[in-house]
């Protein structure tokens, strides 16, 4: 850690400093979609131009997975044109670019995941994605890609997630959970500390930062009623019991393993995550 990390991290610009991220991150110049709109290159060169940061850190995204397969011109406008766009300010003002991806970026055929592995997007979501990680080593030199997975994080104000959907049916008898579908959950207060590390640690490259372990969303929900003490039973189902819903179509492992370790297990992310930030809800039940 540097004894100048305050100074450093005061010329840091965030975008989509408003979501579940975001919402974590204490440093820095934080914008949200009012204060600067990705999509507009105009904008976004003025106003990274004002600002002179040392480093954009890129959160703004459409993580809308199934908005995303009904809207691909969408998908693509705000997940690689807006990526492009900030990519070509962070160069115009010789700032390293912090772009935070996915591991969807994997088809989930063969998980978990290294950094080295071969990326094979499949939804309009993942591909934007990955096409955003294409256009930030091509357009710059001094870049950190840090790929998360799963994200849960903001209580119940901001969490749309998975896990939220899960914490709120805990008053139900019986929950039915997909099976077969692995991945590496990550709590965005978590991945926001792990950021601050890779600017002060001036980290290069391409990284997976998730928490540790590739469980299963059975496990998840399970962890989820033993740490609520909840009397819910998790009842596993065929992919094909959610065939409305693009994300939980098929079997599939996009669990990450990661170069370094970064953050702390799964299971103690969860429980500080369900007690600091879901015990009044829990409580009202």
């Amino acid at each position: 850690m540097h004894d100048n990390s305050r100074e450093i991290l005061s010329k840091v610009l965030i975008t989509g400093a408003n979501g579940v991220v975001g919402s974590y991150i204490d440093f820095g110049i934080k914008l949200d979609h009012r204060s600067l709109d990705i999509t507009d290159l105009n904008e976004v060169l003025s106003v990274v131009s004002k600002h002179s940061p040392k480093f954009i850190v890129h959160l703004a995204a459409e993580t809308d997975v199934e908005r995303c397969e009904r809207d691909p011109q969408h998908a693509y406008i705000v997940n690689s044109i807006g990526t492009y766009n900030i990519a070509l300010a962070a160069k115009s003002v010789g700032a390293k670019m912090i772009y935070i991806s996915t591991s969807a970026v994997f088809d989930g055929l063969d998980g978990p995941y290294t950094e080295n592995d071969a990326c094979n997007p499949q939804s309009y979501y993942a591909k934007s994605k990955f096409l955003g990680e294409l256009i930030v080593q091509g357009v710059l030199d001094d870049y950190v890609i840090g790929r998360a997975c799963w994200m849960f994080g903001g209580g119940s104000k901001l969490d749309k997630k998975f896990i939220s959907a899960i914490i709120q049916k805990m008053r139900e008898p019986e929950i039915k959970v997909v099976k077969k579908r692995f991945g590496s959950p990550t709590y965005a207060k978590d991945l926001a500390g792990a950021i601050k590390k890779m600017i002060l640690n001036n980290d290069r490259e391409i990284f997976h930062i998730s928490n540790e372990g590739n469980p299963s969303r059975v496990d998840i929900a399970k962890e989820i009623v033993k740490i609520t003490g909840s009397a819910t039973k998790i009842t596993e189902v065929e992919p094909s019991f959610f065939s409305h819903v693009y994300s939980d179509q098929k079997e599939n492992n996009e669990g990450m393993l990661s170069k370094v370790k970064i953050m702390r297990s799964w299971q103690d992310a969860l429980k500080d995550y369900i007690k600091e930030e879901w015990s009044d809800y829990i409580m009202k039940r």
